[in-house]
């Protein structure tokens, strides 16, 4: 099994123009993965010649089970570009894991102190989310990481919020979408993933300083407050299908000191059909076709796991510098 971490770098400096649908979208997170692939064919072209003469030249290993083939230089702990059609990509031998596209972290970080910034992540656990516990433990402290490193290797961020699959908040009116909301999702795999992934993992440990949660009504809240020793101090609802906030979560969220906040992404942000879109023969060319004897490039069944969203913003201007989105995928 490899894993394939998928990032978008800064969208807010040189990032694409990002189309907005009323309601829940993931246009924002799609839109800038086409720009960052096909951003990284044009920036990394110039290299083939060069790439490719130096795996010629020196050692390479064949990548059977996918047909990739990676350039090594005897240190695996750093991703290598990898040669031929995937040459805008990078392999961590070590980890298994291939980086679309590779990524110069020396270019990543902050323009100011780490204390100038208000930073907010968002852990979306996909319907595709293996259910198992200490994995979304694995998967949420890798994503974090991956953060903390693009954001120049700060140690922690102030917001973290978590959204899990199958919740929503649809209806005709705030009191119908707010009774609906209430039997979504599974109270026991998100409580015991917010146990063992967030507060465990990461907030003991000093990496998040605040906890939120996405798409959770009245009694949904209410519910996960009661079982949890670290609840939410963050609830974001999307209302814009539907309706006003329901009095009972506004009252709920005054008493318990849980902000309510607004926000239009969706809960399912990365379907598995879409992934194989952008990177199939008829998107980024990441895959092989598998109509086509001898296409180039990787091949099996590829199921994201995660999204992660995060956004700096320099306090004393309330300006974004730095936004974008990391994903993770198992290809088997």
């Amino acid at each position: 099994m490899a894993k394939l971490i998928l990032s978008t770098g800064n969208i807010v400096s040189g990032g694409p123009s990002i189309v907005r649908k009323p309601g829940a979208s993931n246009l924002e997170l799609i839109n800038s993965l086409k720009v960052s692939f096909q951003d990284a064919q044009l920036d990394y072209a110039d290299e083939v010649e060069n790439l490719n003469e130096k795996v010629n030249g020196t050692t390479t290993t064949n990548g059977a089970s996918n047909g990739v083939h990676e350039a090594t230089n005897g240190d695996n702990s750093n991703p290598e570009p990898v040669a031929g059609p995937l040459y805008w990509t990078a392999q961590d031998q070590k980890q298994n894991t291939i980086f679309v596209p590779r990524i110069d972290w020396e270019t990543a970080g902050l323009v100011e102190e780490r204390s100038q910034y208000d930073i907010t992540v968002k852990m979306f656990f996909l319907p595709t989310t293996a259910p198992d516990v200490s994995q979304r433990a694995a998967y949420t402290s890798e994503a974090l990481d991956l953060v903390l490193k693009e954001l120049g290797g700060i140690s922690d961020v102030d917001l973290l919020v978590v959204s899990f699959p199958g919740m929503s908040f649809d209806g005709d009116c705030e009191w119908e979408a707010d009774k609906r909301n209430a039997a979504q999702g599974d109270d026991e795999v998100e409580i015991a993933t917010w146990q063992a992934a967030i507060e465990e993992a990461l907030y003991a440990q000093g990496r998040v300083k605040r906890l939120g949660i996405s798409e959770f009504g009245t009694e949904k809240l209410a519910r996960f407050i009661k079982r949890v020793a670290v609840p939410p101090v963050v609830d974001q609802i999307n209302i814009k299908n539907c309706c006003n906030v329901p009095p009972p979560l506004a009252k709920l969220a005054k008493e318990q000191n849980v902000e309510l906040l607004v926000h239009s992404d969706c809960t399912d942000i990365l379907p598995e059909g879409t992934l194989r879109e952008l990177l199939g023969p008829q998107g980024a060319g990441l895959l092989a076709d598998p109509t086509a004897t001898g296409s180039e490039g990787l091949s099996g069944n590829l199921t994201p796991q995660w999204v992660i969203k995060y956004t700096a913003v320099v306090k004393n201007r309330g300006v974004i510098e730095n936004k974008g989105y990391f994903a993770g995928a198992e290809l088997n």
